[in-house]
């Protein structure tokens, strides 16, 4: 199975000029992601508790929408998925709990 891509039967769209659904979901997840990223920069620089927690509720419904957008897409064959090799799974996990123990 390793090498095999995971993926659903893709849904056709119309290959034309004008937007389709697609090209649409594709930009509104890129733009959840932007917006993902950047509230992940004002979190950690916001001023104050309040300021905080408030950013945190936006950015937590922006996490979610990107993830719903993402499994839309998968569901509908334009994403697809590689599965890991077992192998390189436990030598990922010995590698960062190497790192965790060196943590105080």
């Amino acid at each position: 199975m390793a090498g095999q891509k995971i993926q659903n039967p893709k849904t056709q769209v119309p290959e034309t000029p004008q937007a389709n659904d697609h090209d649409r979901i594709n930009l509104a997840l890129t733009i959840c992601k932007n917006y993902s990223n950047n509230y992940s920069i004002a979190l950690n620089e916001s001023s104050n508790d309040v300021y905080f927690e408030e950013l945190y509720k936006i950015y937590e419904e922006t996490q979610r929408s990107a993830r719903s957008l993402y499994n839309l897409m998968f569901r509908k064959g334009w994403y697809s998925i590689k599965p890991e090799k077992g192998q390189n799974i436990s030598q990922s996990v010995q590698q960062f709990t190497g790192y965790q123990k060196q943590l105080p």
